[in-house]
């Protein structure tokens, strides 16, 4: 029997989850009762099903993953709850984390993860919390959860419950008054069971492995040290056939190698120099926590995840889940450019825009209004879980190409030839120091609301921009009508063109500002995409004055 004792704590300031959960860089974690006072925090907001529940438990491998997965179990003893599902050795990804949480519905998850952030005891940690549907908790659930954390003055746990997570198996422990049972589980299996209900996995194995008629179509998938590696291997070498040379980096390392996992053009730079340089004609690779992709061709020809959304959307007829279920409608984050609404609007689907945040979908998935979704940032995902999945992803796309018989180009091509295309870049300006990013986006949203400035021309070059809308971004929610107010910066002009501006909720120190440009063609769709945008990128950059503000002559990134 284990005893339960009661630690008298102190609140920390700043424990509010931002985007998707609370990062920090892992110093802050490890001060004393910080992480306790957290996790205690969840569960006081879930008090009224925490007794008798069970919860999901697991994590990107990254660095103090382990120590805190030790530190729920011991927590979640002590107030009640009946069963963990936690994944062997602490790892599973995201996306799996909400398949876990609708199969065996569970009351809800704990994910440690900082997603693409980079990992280290240098670097970054996070928790959060998925609710039953397996999304990430919405704005009431993460705001009860802050609240609770600056009034905290105990914490429950049962100090002395040692409970192994290496071994897959099931592992029972009496505390005071009630059964404890955790239940460590394959990190992979339940989810790839999943994924072969989804998709043909005999139709994308011959594309892979090549038949008389067609040579094998060769892929390079890069896991970047993080949750992906072990799913990868069992789904493309065990499953698909691939061979050990089109994966890589797939043992999952507590910092991820020294590098970051991000996979964007900047970060995942050695993969796309890989498949530029190689005999490839399909680059993948996924982030720390594995619910971000990037899609390459051969060449490196780099998929937008806006274009990645639109054509995904165009072809899930090729999909045996979408099949059965038919698709209900399509929705973006509000940055995302708008090329998945021309896909809605020639197929009579509904089209949603929603705030930057994977759990703004989740309201319309559950009441069968979207079926497909993304973000600029990466993200794309269904109604199949309720995380973005970067590995569902690639397997959409190889379905896409598996039954076009197009590359990936071609199958781009293609789709530009009948809806036009969305140029769209995105810069990002990564720890900034946050005064004056926020003494920013106070003057800009001033001078945008003023009311001269909807019908005020902008000129770069040979090229003139006329404002049409200029707002602060605000949502109200069709299902549940809550509202989410101040989510981005935006300036439309009366061509369409758009520029974004907002600050992340998804850095662990100082400011990220992130500015989104983009603009549509009709014809003129082979373009490079720098330099169409540059006139507007000018503009942007006049009108913001980020250079003056972030002390920054060019952003960290540039996608």
């Amino acid at each position: 029997m284990s005893g339960v004792v009661t630690v008298n704590t102190n609140p920390y300031e700043g424990q509010k989850p931002g985007t998707s959960g609370l990062r920090k860089k892992v110093k802050v974690f490890l001060q004393e009762n910080y992480t306790e006072n957290f996790i205690q925090s969840i569960l006081d907001a879930n008090k009224e099903g925490i007794v008798g529940s069970t919860l999901v438990v697991g994590g990107d491998g990254r660095y103090l993953v382990k120590e805190v997965v030790d530190k729920i179990i011991k927590i979640t003893a002590a107030n009640g709850v009946a069963k963990l599902l936690v994944g062997q050795n602490g790892i599973l990804s995201t996306p799996a984390v909400s398949c876990l949480i609708r199969k065996y519905k569970t009351l809800g998850g704990i994910v440690l993860t900082a997603s693409h952030n980079p990992g280290g005891i240098n670097n970054d940690f996070g928790i959060k919390f998925n609710c039953s549907n397996g999304g990430p908790a919405p704005d009431h659930t993460t705001n009860e959860i802050y609240e609770l954390t600056t009034k905290i003055e105990k914490y429950n746990i049962v100090p002395d419950l040692k409970c192994a997570i290496d071994k897959i198996g099931v592992q029972s422990f009496t505390v005071e008054d009630h059964q404890f049972t955790v239940e460590i589980v394959d990190s992979v299996q339940d989810y790839v069971d999943y994924m072969k209900e989804i998709f043909d996995f005999p139709k994308i194995r011959s594309l892979i492995q090549g038949s008389e008629q067609r040579k094998p179509f060769n892929v390079l998938i890069d896991s970047m040290s993080g949750v992906t590696g072990p799913y990868v291997k069992r789904i493309f070498v065990d499953e698909l056939g691939a061979s050990e040379n089109n994966v890589r980096r797939t043992v999952p390392l507590d910092d991820f190698g020294g590098a970051h996992p991000d996979p964007n053009l900047t970060y995942a730079a050695d993969l796309v120099a890989a498949v530029k340089n190689g005999d490839y004609d399909f680059g993948a690779a996924f982030d720390g926590d594995g619910d971000r992709n990037m899609i390459i061709g051969r060449g490196a020809f780099f998929v937008t995840p806006s274009d990645s959304l639109a054509v995904l959307a165009n072809n899930l007829q090729h999909i045996p889940y979408f099949q059965k279920t038919g698709v209900q409608g399509y929705a973006r984050s509000m940055p995302t450019a708008a090329a998945v609404d021309r896909v809605a609007e020639k197929s009579g689907k509904e089209m949603f825009e929603v705030p930057t945040g994977w759990k703004y979908f989740g309201n319309l998935m559950d009441a069968g209004r979207l079926s497909l979704c993304g973000e600029e940032s990466f993200g794309t995902g269904s109604d199949h879980v309720r995380e973005k999945d970067g590995l569902w992803a690639a397997l959409a796309w190889l379905s896409v190409i598996a039954a076009s018989g197009q590359s990936v180009e071609d199958v781009l091509r293609a789709h530009w030839a009948e809806f036009g295309r969305n140029y769209f870049t995105r810069y990002d300006y990564e720890e900034c120091a946050s005064d004056p990013c926020n003494e920013m986006m106070r003057v800009l949203e001033e001078n945008i609301t003023h009311p001269g400035f909807v019908g005020s021309s902008h000129s770069s070059g040979d090229k003139t921009y006329v404002v049409k809308l200029a707002d602060n971004f605000s949502y109200m929610d069709p299902i549940d009508r809550s509202v989410a107010m101040r989510q981005g910066l935006r300036i439309i002009f009366e061509d369409g063109s758009r520029i974004v501006l907002r600050l992340s909720g998804t850095g662990s120190s100082g400011a990220t500002v992130r500015l989104y440009i983009d603009s549509y063609e009709a014809t003129n769709v082979m373009g490079d995409a720098q330099v169409m945008l540059r006139p507007l990128i000018d503009v942007a950059l006049q009108i913001s004055q980020l250079k003056k503000y972030t002390g920054r002559d060019a952003p960290t990134v540039i996608t």
